[in-house]
């Protein structure tokens, strides 16, 4: 029986890697030894059978002398390709471009630095088959191998997604991310420009699950990430998170004008009954005056938000649905288990 005769329910996982690229010089060569191993059929720690069938590197027009590298491993290296953009997008654009250009069942990506260990993989796919997952977010058990100021802020900015701008899954958001080809390709073909890729992943995903992955130490170069960067970073979740921060701007504008209404009361009621306590003439009205006036401007311009929200969500691509083939004859329906690849290969 040929592999294309095989039945569905005994074939490897196929996977694709996209790594983005953009200082990945020194580091692309260890990263791609420690991925080979994985290009032959082997079983996760679950017992299923995987396969990494291609090495997608996007070319984000670094610094430095990536793009010698990549073609020296596309030479080197079968199942390697580079994808090329024509000028430095950032990593989410480079990532969704490596998405877009893969044909795996399922995608990992990877970050270039080699704190990501491809290792992990096996882990993250048995997490997203156990759970019946299509986005499995790596969940570090150590430290990220930054300084202490961007980990907390880090740490922050997910919080105030989650808390105030209620975005779900933003605290485990994580560049080491295992995804269903299909729902991967399909995102990567209709997110705008300004999306940020993991607030679009919740648009589509189903479950939404986490695997325990212990990060390591970045491989001989600093973070490519300024102060400048990470705030853009950080402003462009924001902006992809919906319109719930527009809406702030409504509430704002009715605290006030609820705010001036029980300040002209309470002036007056103790005008009437108590005598007039505000020595300086005309302050008291001049408060109740300002605080309706900016109630009703802040209030008018949360509404022009909510249809300004409107033309966001369209131009950022939020689909109105997904169409995906049948999960039971997909990737998430071969679960099974299997001792060793003997025995896999015999079934």
């Amino acid at each position: 029986m040929s592999s294309d005769d095989r039945p569905q329910v005994g074939r490897p996982h196929r996977v694709s890697i996209v790594v983005p690229v953009y200082q990945g010089e020194y580091t692309l060569g260890g990263l791609l030894e420690q991925i080979v191993p994985w290009t032959e059929v082997t079983l996760t720690p679950g017992g299923r059978p995987m396969v990494v069938e291609e090495v997608l590197l996007v070319h984000d027009n670094g610094p430095d002398d990536s793009a010698r590298v990549i073609r020296e491993l596309t030479e080197k290296y079968p199942f390697v390709a580079g994808v090329w953009l024509s000028r430095n997008f950032g990593q989410h654009p480079a990532t969704l471009a490596g998405i877009a250009s893969s044909g795996g069942e399922w995608i990992v990506t990877l970050d270039e630095d080699g704190q990501h260990d491809p290792t992990a993989i096996g882990g993250l796919l048995d997490t997203a088959l156990d759970e019946h997952a299509t986005v499995v977010y790596a969940k570090p058990t150590n430290a990220a191998p930054h300084g202490p100021l961007r980990n907390v802020a880090s740490k922050g900015a997910k919080w105030i997604l989650a808390r105030a701008l209620s975005v779900p899954h933003s605290p485990d958001y994580q560049s080491f991310r295992l995804m269903l080809g299909e729902v991967g390709r399909s995102l990567a073909a209709y997110a705008g420009s300004e999306a940020y890729l993991d607030v679009a992943l919740g648009w589509i995903a189903g479950k939404v699950s986490t695997s325990p992955v212990a990060l390591r130490e970045e491989q001989g170069r600093a973070s490519g990430y300024r102060i400048r960067s990470l705030m853009s970073h950080f402003w462009r979740m924001v902006l992809s998170s919906g319109t719930k921060g527009l809406r702030m701007v409504s509430m704002l504008g009715v605290v006030l004008s609820l705010g001036g209404l029980l300040w002209a009361a309470w002036v007056l009621l103790s005008y009437l009954f108590v005598g007039d306590r505000f020595p300086v003439q005309g302050w008291a009205s001049t408060t109740v005056i300002l605080l309706l006036g900016f109630g009703a401007v802040l209030f008018s311009l949360g509404v022009i938000a909510e249809y300004v929200g409107v033309a966001v969500k369209t131009a950022m691509g939020k689909p109105l649905y997904l169409i995906v083939s049948d999960p039971g004859s997909g990737p998430l329906a071969r679960t099974q288990r299997y001792p060793d690849l003997e025995s896999f290969r015999s079934a």
